[in-house]
């Protein structure tokens, strides 16, 4: 692996990078993968770019994604925001691969609804192992709405075009927020083991005295210890039970801080710092959002 990152700042560069001609767009464009070859030189090569990517191929394309290795197969999209790492991993002769791959730059919608609610599409933040499968069906309608972003790039830029490229590319998100509802659902029994094994791992750190040692455990911590990517790990629990990441670890401290309230007799301060609040009044705060009671209002009401 080499050490640089050549880095894609814009989607000239982009192009500029992987010998393509001048963009017809300045901030979107969509390219054919099967226009695209590259040769052994390239392996090992490092890209981050300043742009969202979504891409589907139908056939092992050779990349690395942050730490993991992922050959692409048939109806499979990976998401990737600005600066997330590809590498390289082997060579690709033209054609050998077929797919397509939508990259655009945060200008594009900035200052649009899309803009401010990008957070929301989490999926860009996944690992590629939790990448969307689709169905036939799926796999035509995204394809369909990216040939609408095309049919688009190629007009002539006017003052209805960033209204009708976010408009469309809104559309093809929001299908693949469905999308993926669909996949949680159709994975329902592993998750729930998933679910019971965050619980775990919060019991664990408890019983351990890693909440004196380091403080509440973080959702990087649990995603990490579950395998998966933090916003994955939240979006799980969320369509599982309601309940973010974020949620389940404030739960998990209210009860053990409800415990020890009422079967102790430490101070509030230490009751605090066994939970692992370095300051009594961020624990106070957070038990009185949760329960509609100070600690004090609460150990004296019970």
């Amino acid at each position: 692996m080499r050490d640089e990152i050549i880095r894609q700042k814009s989607i000239h560069q982009l192009h500029e990078q992987m010998g393509m001609g001048k963009p017809t767009h300045p901030l979107i464009t969509i390219i054919d993968v099967s226009k695209l070859a590259y040769g052994e030189e390239r392996i090992g090569l490092r890209f981050a770019a300043d742009m969202y990517c979504i891409a589907l191929k139908d056939a092992s394309c050779g990349l690395d994604y942050g730490r993991n290795h992922y050959d692409f197969n048939e109806g499979v999209l990976i998401f990737t925001g600005p600066q997330q790492v590809l590498s390289v991993k082997k060579a690709q002769k033209l054609n050998e691969v077929k797919g397509w791959m939508l990259y655009f730059h945060p200008d594009l919608i900035r200052n649009t609804a899309l803009g401010s609610q990008m957070e929301k599409y989490s999926f860009f933040s996944y690992e590629v192992f939790e990448a969307l499968h689709l169905s036939d069906q799926e796999q035509k309608t995204v394809t369909q709405c990216v040939d609408m972003i095309q049919s688009e790039i190629k007009e002539r830029i006017d003052n209805h075009s960033q209204q009708v490229l976010v408009s469309n590319l809104e559309l093809l998100l929001n299908y693949c927020v469905r999308y993926y509802e669909r996949q949680f659902n159709t994975r329902t029994a592993r998750n729930k083991d998933m679910i019971s094994k965050v619980e775990s791992l919060l019991r664990d750190y408890y019983t351990t005295g890693k909440l004196v040692e380091l403080g509440p455990p973080s959702i990087a911590y649990l995603a990490e210890k579950c395998h998966l990517s933090a916003n994955y790990l939240s979006d799980l629990l969320k369509k599982e039970t309601g309940r973010t990441a974020k949620d389940h670890i404030n739960d998990f401290l209210i009860n053990k801080a409800k415990n020890l309230l009422l079967s102790s007799t430490d101070t509030i301060s230490g009751i605090a710092y066994t939970l692992g609040f370095n300051y009594p009044h961020y624990f106070s705060r957070l038990f009185k959002s949760k329960t509609g009671l100070t600690p004090q209002e609460y150990r004296q009401s019970n």
